[in-house]
């Protein structure tokens, strides 16, 4: 018997990419699956589906608002935008933030009180550069870092009242999905000889690492895993 089996989870920008495919591993393992994202068309037909907008926090207070109960939320939608810190749009910036550290922030306060009594587990899809900052970071890499001290800031509130939550993240390299199109934006080219000199992860790589994750024993707690390509250099 799967340790998903029984198990609902909840799995933010679920319709593509890194979403998909831990959508698809939980559906596989037994779990019944929520996906709660804008493009619900998308989703797998056994896919539970909430349509939510993550930038306005009312639908997401809503959203949660509907369920009764809830064993595991994967917060896995993100945005990536090249802009800097000197020259980038603010515009970009908001959309970032709104995204990746605040509705991260709220989906996981909303999940707490749908989770049973002494136990929970919250995912966060984080990335490599929430640990180190590339040439190219700017915000989005700022953004990051919010994440891996949220995660760290949660893991400690929840062990400190002895809820039984536990709190991960898993912080990977390049992965080949659409978010890669929105970060290398304008230079389609340098994505091209990227892809042509690494070869990426793949949206299936992540999602087998968080379910390994996810079913972790009983009383192990994975804070956070880093993975990149072999041929990932930084």
């Amino acid at each position: 018997m799967s340790s998903l089996e029984g198990k609902t989870v909840l799995i933010t920008g679920a319709s593509s990419g890194i979403g998909k495919a831990i959508t698809r591993s939980c559906l596989d393992h037994g779990a019944q699956t929520i996906g709660l994202c804008r493009s619900i068309k998308k989703l797998p037909r056994e896919v539970i589906a909430l349509e939510c907008d993550l930038s306005c926090p009312d639908q997401i207070v809503t959203a949660f608002g509907t369920l009764t109960h809830l064993d595991i939320l994967v917060n896995n939608a993100g945005l990536a935008y090249l802009s800097q810190i000197t020259t980038g749009d603010p515009t970009l910036w908001q959309k970032m933030w709104q995204i990746n550290v605040h509705a991260l922030s709220l989906c996981s306060q909303e999940a707490l009180k749908l989770f049973p009594k002494g136990s929970g587990h919250i995912l966060n899809c984080s990335s490599l550069s929430g640990h180190r900052v590339p040439p190219t970071g700017g915000f989005y890499a700022a953004t990051k870092f919010a994440v891996r001290a949220i995660t760290e800031s949660l893991r400690c509130e929840l062990s400190q009242s002895r809820s039984g939550v536990r709190v991960s993240s898993i912080s990977p390299g390049f992965v080949d999905t659409p978010l890669l199109e929105d970060y290398f934006c304008g230079r389609e080219d340098q994505l091209a000889q990227t892809k042509r000199e690494i070869r990426m992860l793949t949206p299936e790589n992540v999602a087998a690492t968080a379910l390994h994750i996810l079913t972790a024993p009983k009383g192990v707690e994975i804070n956070d895993i880093l993975m990149r390509s072999a041929d990932q250099a930084v």
